[in-house]
């Protein structure tokens, strides 16, 4: 399964993975009224016989759904849908626009300071942790690299407040991330933006480096609006879910 940060204009079309197929089928499901706010989903073992797919790729949709604030799941209950349209998808403790409007406030003039204050062994660590990227292929491994990519340019900043605060909000970073990953299949884009951050501070350009971490921000934003706005649809997929 291929769970990342954004889709771009002009992309070819990708062949739509189980859980997106599930994800769509449910999600349309809810904002048609067929799952009323308040309505209690099919249980795991009826809604995996109904959609032919496994347990597995069925609760990373239900998950999909939670974060996109559609559904809750109480324990020893089941899934209960609370909301019947998409507005501000929740990763870990923060909203999508409350993670984006600081991201854009501490990482863009980040990469800035970083881009000045570097050291040789910053650069190092930097073009490492990239050349591992773009050579992984597990999803979860490359999305526990890219929080580390965002650290790692905190640290080249050489101010430990800014590292301090990526640390804060790290693991809704690794959840947005892998969120976007498996609905906008982000991870090839994101190594290039990534690649045009490190390219920019090994030239020790303040401005490249501020103009690329604005792009990478800008395309993660899209890639959340495209979501938010306008589930997959089911035709798209060759073949149909797989299990």
């Amino acid at each position: 399964m291929n769970l990342s940060d954004s889709q771009t204009g002009g992309s070819a079309p990708r062949r739509v993975s189980a859980m997106e197929a599930v994800l769509t089928h449910l999600r349309g499901a809810i904002e048609r009224g067929e799952y009323a706010i308040g309505d209690k989903l099919p249980s795991e073992a009826e809604l995996c016989r109904q959609l032919e797919v496994s347990r597995p790729v069925l609760r990373e949709a239900l998950r999909a759904l939670q974060v996109m604030g559609l559904t809750q799941s109480r324990t020893g209950k089941g899934t209960f849908v609370i909301a019947n349209a998409v507005e501000d998808p929740t990763f870990g403790d923060y909203a999508a626009s409350d993670l984006l409007e600081v991201r854009r406030h501490v990482e863009i003039p980040v990469a800035g300071y970083a881009a000045v204050r570097r050291t040789p062994e910053n650069l190092d660590h930097l073009a490492h942790l990239l050349d591992r990227m773009e050579r992984e292929t597990d999803t979860t491994a490359w999305v526990a690299m890219d929080t580390l990519f965002h650290l790692a340019v905190a640290e080249a900043a050489q101010n430990p407040v800014f590292r301090r605060v990526i640390e804060e909000i790290r693991d809704a970073l690794a959840r947005q991330s892998a969120f976007l990953n498996e609905l906008g299949g982000r991870r090839e884009q994101s190594n290039r933006e990534h690649r045009a951050i490190v390219e920019a501070l090994i030239d020790g350009s303040e401005h490249d480096a501020v103009e690329a971490m604005s792009h990478h921000l800008d395309r993660i934003e899209t890639t959340l609006t495209d979501i938010v706005r306008s589930p997959r649809t089911t035709s798209s997929t060759e073949g149909g879910p797989e299990a």
